[in-house]
């Protein structure tokens, strides 16, 4: 038999010979065949048989049972098929010169008659002979089929050991379309049901990663007897496999739609979603909604037309809600629950400072630098620029104060100047007098540049302006004390004091602790310089803009040297406070460095307390108080000798009072 079968073989291989072969035993009733170069193979599910029960017991019967039972719906995939054929051929630009037929057989939707109709499909026309070349040979390059997958599964048996392409639709891209349409209408929690055998298997291996991977969740498997193939008419849509084997080719067909292959010579085919519309007579409808692009951008697959979609009446044209809880909404983000799966979450409110903008977000988000969260922690909102400005009530308020300090120090300075040679203005030293004077009116004015928006300039200059002018007057403060103990003692009796007594002990005095502070504040400036700066953390909706100190370590320096000179001057006057009256003006002194040591000691914490404007408020605050202070303790007393009791202010009542 081997011998006969090789040398048959050889010899149809090499001379196209009439085999003698008898004609097919079992022939199947139902085919259609047309003619061509090439031959496309096609078993499809047009006609039903009914068989007696297989049984292993007794040689089955070949016998028919019953009448054919058709299969209209069915009737499309073959028009589908011969449309398709005819296109093709009648286009010179897909095969040229070359003409497409097909053979088409009946499955009758049982695995017997499957195995036979793909043999058949394998041998010469009109005879059995699988294996063998004999006759006019079909020029077999593809095949087309099945309807469902038991069909296919039973195709691929035979079809694999002829290494015959078989063309049948990837249940990828229906899986894909499955998943973007619950995506769409966000069910996420559903129910899974499976033929109990092993394609239901295959199915429930390839479904469910996909569906997890999209967000998805099954609540139950449900595994079910497997089905009777009449019921189930699965449309696989064969107008879109038959040109698999063409490889390169991209054209359009009648209906204007372009044909392509993938990379892997895979048709590149959508799918319709279409929707059932059942009337009350039981007739049904199918409206196309949408459409499935597999080929489209992931998450672009899916296009729906939701305003066509007609729902069942029981839902009230309602979308329907599958869900295992309730959306987080935003503002919140999903908190997995322990045992549970990842479709059934608690909601967590997000954290300070952090937002969600969708429902049922994983993680809650960071707003920008420059944003902070709204109410809701729904969106982000932009943080408002905050400094102490001009058209602010509290920044008017301390200007206005700045300009009335600055105002009575200018009016007490003509008081002085106007008065300049009576003996109380003489008696403590005019010179010292104005230099006072004139540096309080400097340190009022100088609380101006810590008002308005920073800049490098005012950065730059406001803290060390303001730290060698407090310092002139604290040293002018000094040198007036100084100078009222040394003139008392000078008046004893031999003392020595007189030569010390002038303008060079004074302006020594003056000159040597102000340089001081230009040393300290020329250092800052050369090492770390102030600069502007924006504080977007301390304020949850403002971006604070601020004059960074560059070096904390300076600036307390700074503040350091200032309150060296006030506690010296403050011990100073205060040992000489027990002077004769009529030279003395140790006790207003006293008590001005008092005030003074007061507010900038309490300057400190406070300062370190607040944040932003206020900060600047404080020091605008404590300078204006500590200078007021020192102008209303050490120049009241005088102004009002001078303006309201003038008689006490002679040099007889001054001698009175030495005596």
């Amino acid at each position: 038999m081997l011998l006969l079968a090789l040398l048959c073989h050889s010899v149809c291989k090499t001379h196209s010979i009439n085999c003698s072969i008898l004609d097919d035993p079992v022939p199947i009733p139902h085919e259609f065949y047309q003619p061509g170069n090439l031959i496309i193979g096609v078993i499809v599910s047009q006609v039903v048989f009914l068989y007696n029960h297989l049984s292993f017991m007794e040689q089955p019967t070949q016998i028919l049972i019953n009448e054919p039972i058709s299969v209209p719906k069915n009737y499309q995939h073959i028009l589908a098929l011969a449309f398709a054929v005819k296109e093709i051929n009648e286009n010179p630009n897909i095969l040229s010169n070359i003409s497409l037929g097909f053979h088409i057989l009946n499955s009758y939707y049982t695995a017997r008659m499957t195995y036979k109709a793909t043999l058949n499909l394998h041998s010469t026309q009109h005879r059995f002979v699988p294996n063998f070349i004999c006759d006019n040979q079909n020029n077999l390059i593809a095949l087309v089929g099945g309807c469902i997958s038991e069909i296919s599964a039973n195709i691929a048996v035979i079809s694999a050991t002829r290494k015959t392409p078989q063309m049948v639709p990837d249940e990828i891209y229906q899986h894909i379309g499955v998943a973007r349409l619950l995506q769409h209408f966000g069910w996420t929690w559903i129910g899974l049901v499976a033929v109990d055998d092993d394609k239901g298997d295959r199915f429930l291996q390839a479904i469910v990663p996909m569906l997890s991977q999209n967000g998805i969740c099954y609540a139950f498997i449900v595994r079910l007897p497997k089905w009777n193939y009449v019921d189930e008419m699965v449309d696989y849509g064969l107008q879109h496999s038959i040109h698999h084997f063409l490889k390169s080719i991209l054209f359009n067909n009648s209906a204007g739609d372009i044909v392509r292959f993938d990379s892997n010579q895979e048709i590149v085919a959508g799918f319709d979603v279409t929707n059932w519309l059942m009337f009350p007579n039981g007739s049904v409808v199918r409206v196309k909604v949408g459409r499935l692009e597999p080929q489209a951008p992931p998450g672009k697959e899916l296009t729906i037309h939701d305003d066509q979609i007609e729902w069942h009446p029981s839902f009230n044209q309602v979308l329907p809600v599958s869900v295992c809880n309730d959306n987080c909404c935003p503002g919140y983000s999903r908190k997995k629950k322990e045992g549970e799966k990842f479709c059934c979450y608690d909601c967590a409110r997000c954290p300070e400072g952090m937002i969600s903008v969708k429902k049922d977000m994983d993680a809650c988000i960071k707003c920008p630098e420059d944003q902070h969260p709204n109410k809701g922690q729904t969106k982000c909102t932009a943080k408002v620029l905050s400094f102490l400005s001009y058209k602010e009530d509290l920044g008017v308020i301390l200007a206005i104060l700045t300009i009335a300090f600055s105002l009575i120090t200018i009016l007490v300075l003509g008081i002085f100047m106007k008065h300049k040679e009576t003996p109380i203005v003489k008696a403590n030293n005019r010179t010292l007098t104005y230099i006072l004077l004139i540096s309080l009116l400097l340190c009022f004015l100088s609380s101006l540049l810590f008002i308005g928006k920073p800049g490098n300039v005012i950065c730059l200059l406001r803290q060390s302006l303001f730290a060698f002018i407090f310092s002139v007057a604290l040293s002018s403060i000094l040198a007036k004390t100084i100078t009222v103990v040394m003139a008392f003692m000078a008046t004893k009796p031999g003392s020595k004091m007189r030569k010390w007594i002038g303008k060079r002990l004074t302006n020594y005095i003056i000159l040597s602790c102000s340089f001081l502070q230009v040393a300290i504040c020329a250092l800052w400036l050369s090492t770390s310089p102030p600069f502007p700066d924006k504080d977007m953390h301390t304020a949850k909706a403002e971006i604070i803009l601020e004059c960074n100190e560059g070096s904390a370590t300076m600036f307390y320096c700074v503040l350091g040297y200032m309150g060296f000179l006030a506690i010296v001057s403050l011990i100073v006057a205060f040992l000489a406070r027990k002077l004769p009256d009529s030279f003395n003006e140790t006790k207003f002194i006293t008590f001005s460095m008092l005030v003074f040591c007061s507010v900038w000691l309490s300057f400190v914490p406070t300062y370190l307390s607040t944040k932003g404007k206020y900060t600047v408020a404080v020091e605008i605050f404590s300078i204006l108080s500590s200078s007021s202070g020192l102008l209303c303790c050490i120049f009241s007393p005088k102004c009002y000798v001078i303006i309201l009791r003038p008689e006490l202010n002679n040099k007889e009542q001054l001698i009175r009072k030495i005596k």
